[in-house]
């Protein structure tokens, strides 16, 4: 019989690893959903990072999203330290140098400043005394290199204070609250990742 092919969406919160054990003193998603043992993460999120991550017990859409060649866009939103000048915000749009396993060129991507987002509070929240001056930005890329937003942000001067994933293309993470799930079905899964089921 065929197995059921199950597709949840989560936001991710700051602070819980993207798997289902907990690890290293850190909290899995087992300790937030009660899901089918054969439903997994589809690529990840660092740990104290936010926002969209897919579930699913579907092989093929795994593959065909983790695929560096299909250049999945994604979208994060992404506070930084600081207030970029437009010169920074021109450098990571041409794309930076970055340590990936050694010296990794990142590619043309889109930068802006945007407004700040109405999102929910972070658990614990961002030092505000520490960081006064603070920085939006809306960053979409096709790859998904290690802490990459992170490092990019940081070579700019500008450091990540606080990374949320949005979207993978016309795949959005609203209306979800930190730590909210819901259950999409593949098809319209599949649509709004541009992908062929």
């Amino acid at each position: 019989m065929a197995r059921t092919k199950n597709y949840f969406i989560i936001y991710k919160p700051f602070k819980i690893l993207s798997q289902f054990t907990d690890e290293g003193g850190n909290e899995g998603l087992g300790s937030i959903y009660k899901l089918p043992k054969d439903v997994y993460p589809v690529g990840r999120l660092d740990l104290d990072s936010e926002g969209l991550l897919i579930l699913t017990n579907d092989k093929q859409l795994n593959g065909a999203l983790l695929n560096p060649k299909n250049e999945h866009k994604r979208t994060y939103w992404v506070e930084v330290d600081g207030k970029p000048e437009d010169s920074a915000l021109e450098e990571l749009r041409n794309g930076v140098e970055i340590n990936v396993k050694g010296k990794y060129q990142t590619l043309p991507c889109e930068v802006r400043i945007i407004e700040s987002p109405d999102v929910t509070e972070r658990n614990p929240p961002v030092n505000y005394q520490k960081h006064p001056i603070r920085t939006w930005l809306e960053i979409k890329l096709i790859e998904g290199k290690n802490r990459q937003v992170r490092k990019m942000t940081a070579k700019v001067g500008h450091p990540t204070l606080r990374l949320i994933r949005v979207a993978i293309e016309d795949l959005h993470l609203t209306p979800l609250k930190s730590g909210e799930i819901t259950q999409i079905s593949g098809k319209a899964l599949y649509k709004k990742l541009q992908m062929n089921a």
